[in-house]
């Protein structure tokens, strides 16, 4: 293995260890298989296409942030997940906040946010889009893919109705919760996009 393929083995290795610990006993099993859908296909497309479409250790790292919190959340299912229990161990508070579970709207956050790196990556390998098209193209589309994620949910909620569809939709009662879901993904890939070009500028050499 070449010393620069080791960092994207490890965070590999490490995301299959979280994986199979988040694996065992789901709170909602059915739940989980439906969320995990999104990884069974995504992370064995980036092993294969890893030597033509080799991403940077920061990309790779922002993926992997990524993919940990969407487990989390498949674990625990979205509107589950007890993260102000661990806030408040954390703070030394009683974690009763109560209200809204709103880890699902994070995580939508960090999809455009932690995602975006990738995506401007691979539109500059495979597409070399100029000028102002160099950043639209990148943002519209993660805000194309939340509008299908979107509707995905939609069509799998009609499809297994019950709890599962309850489960897997996450609405909790909020009937603008697809529209909230897509602005705050809108958001990240925004500040993503954002970070990626101060980045970009940083490093490049200063005319002498």
């Amino acid at each position: 293995m070449a010393p620069s393929d080791r960092y994207p083995a490890a965070l590999l290795g490490l995301f299959v260890a979280i994986f199979i610990a988040l694996a065992i006993a789901p709170w909602y099993r059915q739940d989980w298989l439906l969320e995990n859908l999104l990884v069974f296909v995504a992370v064995p497309l980036l092993v294969v296409n890893y030597r033509r479409l080799r991403f940077s250790n920061f990309a790779y790292t922002c993926l992997f942030v990524f993919f940990v919190l969407h487990e989390i959340g498949a674990h625990y299912t979205y509107s589950e997940v007890p993260w102000r229990e661990w806030l408040a161990a954390v703070a030394g508070g009683d974690g009763d906040g109560g209200g809204r579970n709103h880890y699902d709207r994070f995580v939508h956050f960090a999809y455009g946010l932690l995602l975006m790196p990738a995506v401007c990556e691979l539109f500059e390998r495979r597409a070399s889009p100029q000028g102002l098209w160099r950043w639209l193209m990148p943002l519209l589309f993660l805000m194309g893919h939340s509008v299908i994620y979107e509707m995905i949910e939609w069509v799998a909620a009609l499809r297994f109705g019950g709890e599962l569809g309850v489960a897997y939709l996450g609405t909790q009662g909020d009937e603008w919760d697809a529209q909230k879901d897509m602005a705050l993904a809108t958001l990240g890939a925004v500040i993503g996009l954002t970070v990626v070009a101060i980045r970009g500028t940083s490093r490049r050499p200063r005319a002498r």
